[in-house]
């Protein structure tokens, strides 16, 4: 379907089919966000246009990426991500039921020659794509005689590539009984396709129903697909019955995500609002584990106490510590001085990624300026012996902390 005539995109020349190499992925994703930026900066004054520009994205994903190796999943990721953020754009466009009809055509078209499923989040929300309920219906009843008839068989996999848009719009249409008398024609359950029935028990207030189906599929062996959405899913309809504090320890601290430590917790401090940081904080280190990796996540959030702890455990990054002994030296000296130290001991004892003499060196400094500011020089020099005296081998690392040593003991008691 061809975008308005009053607008030329600017992103349609990079994504023609075939345009993309093997080792093309990064190329790829900056074009997304190219297209991404440039259809929702004509979403503020044209939303139809913008709209047909997000089709028109569409429909160039896979022939464009199609020889891209995605074995990394950085390519996936960038389609979904750039996918959920357009949707809203599609969903929102004010268009009468005619021109809409033609995008779904235009979208289901894509969406079956698809290789690798990268318009999944399309599909998921097709039913509301569709706004109008003749066309949900339209759509939940041009495949469903054939889904029915694969999902029967038990005896083949046969993937189905209609089959979510299928089954959003028999969630969007209310459809409920249809949509959970398909989904248990279906002999294996997953959330892909389960979280349609979830979501249809939901909406009929049958919360424990739906709280059921969603963790059942939690209690599989198998560690299934989507369990943080899973676990969220189940978490939400528990904090809305009052149930915050069973949410949070059933579901909420098992889900807990982030790309980094600090993130994981930040996103549960947000979600509960009424528990304690702190708490928060060590039912996180209980629950996750790897105590050491937590330290950078104590340490912002201000429990020196537990950062402490942190920093003493095996697993704590020698580097980490010192960039912390670096920038608190000066406002905070005697957490920044027994960091430094527990740095250094985990040097000296071969722990740490890629380590070099010189992070000796640098520990080293820092702890003793962080020492001069509370007077604690003879103290940190005491330390060091300590380290040195209970080092298992004398490696390069033990060698050159006696050499700071050495050089610390003649600055304060020169000859």
């Amino acid at each position: 379907m061809a975008a308005r005539a009053t607008h030329k995109w600017a992103f349609k020349p990079g994504m023609r089919a075939g345009a993309y190499s093997w080792k093309s992925s990064s190329k790829a994703i900056e074009r997304l966000k190219s297209a991404s930026s440039e259809i929702r900066a004509v979403a503020r004054v044209d939303p139809v246009t913008a709209a047909e520009g997000v089709i028109a994205l569409a429909q160039r994903i896979w022939p464009a990426f199609e020889h891209i190796d995605t074995s990394s999943g950085a390519l996936g990721n960038a389609v979904r991500r750039t996918l959920e953020e357009l949707l809203p754009v599609l969903i929102e466009a004010l268009a009468d039921e005619k021109t809409r009809g033609k995008w779904l055509e235009a979208l289901r078209e894509a969406i079956m020659n698809d290789g690798v499923d990268y318009l999944a989040p399309i599909a998921d929300r097709f039913g509301q794509i569709a706004t109008y309920t003749s066309l949900m219906n339209l759509h939940a009843d041009m495949d469903l005689d054939m889904i029915e008839a694969v999902w029967s068989d038990h005896a083949h996999i046969i993937h189905v590539p209609t089959a979510t848009l299928t089954l959003s719009c028999l969630l969007e249409a209310g459809r409920y009984d249809e949509l959970l008398a398909l989904l248990d024609r279906k002999k294996t359950r997953l959330w892909f396709d389960e979280k349609f029935g979830a979501e249809a028990l939901l909406r009929q207030g049958r919360e424990d129903d739906a709280l059921a189906r969603a963790e059942a599929l939690l209690l599989d062996q198998r560690r299934q697909w989507g369990h943080v959405e899973i676990a969220q899913f189940c978490e939400r309809i528990l904090v809305s019955q009052g149930r915050a504090e069973e949410a949070y320890r059933r579901f909420g601290l098992p889900s807990a995500s982030g790309n980094t430590y600090l993130a994981i917790w930040r996103d549960l401090v947000k979600r509960y609002p009424d528990l304690d940081a702190r708490r928060i904080l060590e039912d996180l280190i209980d629950t996750q584990g790897s105590k050491g990796k937590w330290f950078a996540a104590a340490k912002t959030a201000r429990f020196l106490d537990i950062a402490l702890e942190c920093a003493a455990h095996y697993d704590a990054a020698p580097a980490t510590l010192i960039r912390a002994a670096r920038d608190l030296k000066l406002r905070e000296p005697s957490f920044a001085m027994q960091v430094a130290l527990q740095a250094i001991r985990h040097l000296v004892e071969g722990r740490g990624y890629e380590p070099s003499p010189l992070d000796i060196d640098e520990a080293v400094e820092h702890l003793m300026v962080a020492a001069a500011r509370i007077d604690a020089v003879d103290q940190a020099r005491q330390a060091l012996r300590w380290i040195e005296g209970s080092a298992l081998s004398a490696g390069i690392m033990a060698e050159r902390l006696a050499r700071n040593i050495a050089v610390i003991e003649v600055a304060i008691n020169p000859r």
